[in-house]
């Protein structure tokens, strides 16, 4: 048996998700069985799901509560609490786990916060080794000491513009065990040390609203947008400053102000990658060219759900969390391109906002 968690909103956020969700499909069988199988942990709209790289634990952003919180596995179908919530930020949205096990990220939308837990041998969260945003705040309000060596961004626009927020939205380790984070409301993507403290930015152009990335195999670092529906490509020189090399519209038919992409996943050979559309309700699949510094529109589909908020590639399949249709879709992708095809299959899931392979 093949097994999945989901996340997903719960009545704090409008949602009907009890939890964490169980997927599974039957071995041998193919995706077609795919069903939901009930609640595997109760927690409050747990958002977003992150796994240990070695251990059976899963971390949840308990986005409502605006705390996070790890899962030990305790049956097939089951996981328990593995110690308490911990306070994150506003409308934490996303979690990233080092590939060495030992720190958590997390991403806050609504106050821009970016946290950094400690992570026990067990799995257990150890209580923030650093939270940034409160010491920005420190600096710009008026604590010295714990300003101290705090590196200030650009909170406003040009002079007569109103002041753009801070939104962070993903993170992602790098192999130099720096850490890029994508904020949406300053249209950066922020190069930060180990103790998150910033080393570069990245600008993008105003409006983007860069949400999520992937790291290619070739090192290249690709960035989709919320609002302009765009995959931006970023590389890093020979000094280990990132910058950017080139942008690809999502789609050729993606219409701005309409269309919302969210999440962007990679095919397991890197060859293509994969945004949903949220608004359209499409998938978009775009060809990885080049050394990985070159994208171009491959393919559009059906996603088979209403606001595809997230998707995962398995199995020469897309799994797709439709938000607002309280569904997980099964799309076939073509063997030889890549290219998203028909739905082969749709399952009734409680406002799913995010799949994950369990271990």
């Amino acid at each position: 048996m093949t097994r999945f968690w989901t996340g997903g909103y719960g009545s704090d956020m409008d949602g009907e998700a009890d939890g964490i969700g169980f997927l599974s499909v039957d071995e041998g069988r193919g995706p077609s069985t795919l069903r939901y199988r009930g609640v595997a942990a109760e927690a409050v709209s747990p958002s977003w799901l992150a796994q240990h790289p070695t251990l059976d634990v899963v971390y949840a952003a308990l986005e409502g509560a605006g705390t996070v919180r790890a899962f030990a596995r305790a049956g097939e179908a089951s996981l328990r609490p593995l110690g308490p919530a911990l306070a994150a930020g506003e409308s934490v949205c996303h979690l990233a786990v080092s590939p060495d096990g030992r720190m958590l990220v997390a991403s806050c939308y609504g106050d821009g916060r970016v946290v950094a837990y400690g992570i026990a041998d067990d799995g257990n969260l150890v209580e923030p080794v650093q939270d940034k945003a409160a010491a920005l705040r420190a600096a710009l309000f008026g604590d010295s000491d714990a300003a101290e060596n705090v590196d200030t961004p650009d909170l406003g626009g040009e002079s007569g513009d109103a002041a753009r927020v801070s939104r962070a939205h993903s993170a992602v380790f790098l192999p130099d065990r720096r850490i890029a984070t994508a904020d949406l409301g300053l249209d950066l993507v922020r190069i930060r040390r180990r103790d998150l403290s910033i080393d570069h930015d990245v600008e993008l152009p105003r409006g983007t609203g860069p949400r999520h990335m992937v790291l290619h195999p070739s090192g290249h670092l690709h960035v989709v947008t919320e609002y302009s529906c765009e995959v931006f490509t970023l590389a890093s020189d020979r000094e280990g400053r990132w910058g950017l090399v080139s942008a690809t519209t999502a789609s050729e038919v993606a219409q701005i102000g309409f269309d919302f992409p969210a999440e962007l996943a990679m095919s397991r050979d890197g060859h293509t990658l994969y945004t949903a559309l949220r608004g359209s309700n499409t998938v978009a699949a775009l060809r990885v060219r080049g050394g990985g510094e070159t994208l171009e529109p491959l393919a559009l589909a059906e996603s088979g759900v209403d606001w595809p908020r997230h998707h995962l590639v398995h199995d020469g399949t897309l799994l797709v969390a439709g938000q607002r249709s309280d569904s997980v879709s099964v799309i076939d992708l073509d063997e030889r391109t890549g290219a998203p095809r028909d739905v082969r299959h749709t399952t009734p899931a409680p406002t799913p906002t995010r799949i994950l392979l369990a271990r």
